[in-house]
């Protein structure tokens, strides 16, 4: 199918995509706030910032929560599988170098001594679980 915008139409559109505050993100941190836990915001911890910005830093338990749009991110789900076929070089090298640097910020945050989840945005269809799976997260004990 045919893209029905014209490339300056869809470079306007693209350009109003947020990267921080985005409407998952705020729903995330409204349940979270909610059942009176408190966080920081974007990577702040202490004086520096965390690797990859984290969207809530929990920095007395040391973990974190990304919020990951499916698309942006690439999820294993419908909506993060799909690929533009226009310029489908472009998207498949975004695609690997987003996975490769999704990847490489977890893996530092680890080895930090963080616990790190994602939460992705198919998973907020399902507030119960959404919630039941953030609250296990941060009340379970740090790994050793």
């Amino acid at each position: 199918m045919a893209d029905k915008l014209t490339a300056e139409q869809r470079s306007w559109n693209m350009s109003r995509i947020r990267g921080k505050n985005t409407n998952p993100e705020l729903l995330v941190r409204r349940l979270l706030h909610a059942k009176g836990y408190r966080y920081r915001l974007h990577g702040a911890a202490g004086a520096g910032k965390l690797p990859g910005n984290p969207d809530l830093v929990f920095a007395g338990k040391r973990k974190v929560i990304f919020v990951n749009g499916c698309f942006w991110h690439f999820h294993d789900c419908r909506v993060g599988q799909h690929a533009p076929k226009n310029n489908a070089d472009f998207w498949e090298a975004k695609r690997t170098r987003t996975r490769e640097r999704d990847a490489g910020q977890r893996r530092q945050l680890e080895a930090a001594g963080w616990d790190v989840l994602t939460v992705w945005e198919c998973e907020l269809k399902d507030g119960p679980t959404l919630e039941t799976h953030l609250v296990r997260f941060l009340e379970n004990q740090r790994r050793s």
